[in-house]
């Protein structure tokens, strides 16, 4: 060996260690790998996928990604091994080492480490932008749908109360069977218009901001379906239980009934229903879970649209008020459900 190639190994080794100083302190995740191995990853890595380092070294990169992910990956991988520049950046749901899930922005590109080509992968958590996406496509559909159906609301509400007076004169010149069962019909009809004027323009029920403490509220709440859960276990996990947040009291006490009262009905004969209250990220989280029948997936998306139900009785007018009051006080709610095993309702909201 002679002292040119001395000297070039030496500058590889100490451009190497830079390198690895560099991304060591980056605030980024970044990952080396080779042949599916993890090689290295940096202190943000660690902290990110939520293991220590010496668990992470070593293990197969693709086992954070999704099963319907992980050939795409492959491929991602086989493309930048035999290239030069980094591949374009994509967006997947990845497990983390606690079994956490999280939305990544993912990039790689070759890089030379220990000598040897490898593939580097940086990963960009974006959970809180997409949640923001989604919190504005949720807003935009729930005030474009409020429009639609205030609009509808007042329209059919005119007629059907001039019909009702008229209907009351009858009664009082004519008897009849029908005339009550007409007028109770009626009187269904427009209590549905009023739910729907109410949950199209949350503001219609002037209330003040009151501090809510929502374990004592949703505590409060089971006592009411104590006569409906004779065949139903129900699991209570309250913590973080001195953390409020400033609210309309009774429009979170209606909603949560609705949400409970979903969960009750969602299951035909024996389960269990748990729900659970705890405070993360200056957030109260609450969730209400039940073993019940389940909703498809592709009627996921339609939840809380007024008049959408995967009920055959219902109106969908319950949960529309339960989306609208979350909205409204800055929060977010989302919905995981699988037919046959139940449907967890995650309601997430600012103590700030």
């Amino acid at each position: 060996m002679n002292e040119y190639t001395v000297a070039a190994d030496e500058s590889t080794k100490e451009n190497e260690h830079m390198y690895r100083r560099i991304i060591e302190y980056s605030v980024e995740t970044i990952v080396i790998h080779r042949n599916h191995k993890i090689l290295y990853i940096n202190e943000s890595g660690a902290h990110f996928f939520k293991a220590p380092k010496e668990k992470i070294v070593g293990s197969n990169v693709l086992d954070p990604f999704q099963e319907k992910d992980k050939q795409m990956i492959v491929e991602r991988i086989r493309h930048g091994m035999s290239g030069t520049g980094p591949a374009e950046v994509i967006e997947l749901t990845i497990s983390r080492f606690d079994g956490t899930k999280v939305e990544v922005e993912l990039y790689c590109h070759p890089v030379m480490f220990g000598g040897k080509k490898a593939i580097q992968t940086v990963f960009r958590d974006i959970t809180e932008r997409k949640e923001a996406e989604r919190r504005l496509n949720d807003r935009e559909k729930l005030a474009s749908t409020g429009q639609i159906a205030a609009g509808i609301a007042h329209e059919i509400k005119n007629p059907l109360t001039s019909v009702k007076g008229f209907l009351q004169l009858l009664k009082e010149s004519y008897s009849h069977p029908y005339l009550d069962v007409m007028d109770a019909e009626l009187e269904k009809a427009l209590e549905t218009l009023i739910n729907l004027l109410q949950v199209s323009k949350p503001d219609f029920q002037e209330e003040p901001l009151v501090s809510i403490n929502f374990c004592k509220e949703l505590t409060s709440l089971m006592l009411l379906f104590q006569e409906r859960l004779y065949n139903v276990i129900v699991e209570m996990d309250l913590r973080d239980s001195e953390k409020t947040m400033l609210g309309k009291r009774n429009l979170f006490l209606k909603a949560f009934f609705n949400l409970i009262k979903n969960a009750v009905e969602a299951i035909e004969d024996k389960g269990k229903i748990t729900i659970q209250h705890y405070y993360e990220n200056e957030q109260i989280h609450i969730k209400v879970i039940d073993s019940g029948v389940g909703i498809p997936k592709d009627k996921l998306n339609m939840l809380g649209t007024p008049f959408f139900s995967s009920k055959s009785d219902g109106t969908g007018l319950g949960l529309t008020q339960v989306f609208t009051t979350v909205h409204e006080h800055g929060g977010i709610i989302r919905v995981e459900s699988e037919v046959g095993h139940g449907t967890t309702f995650h309601v997430k909201l600012p103590v700030k």
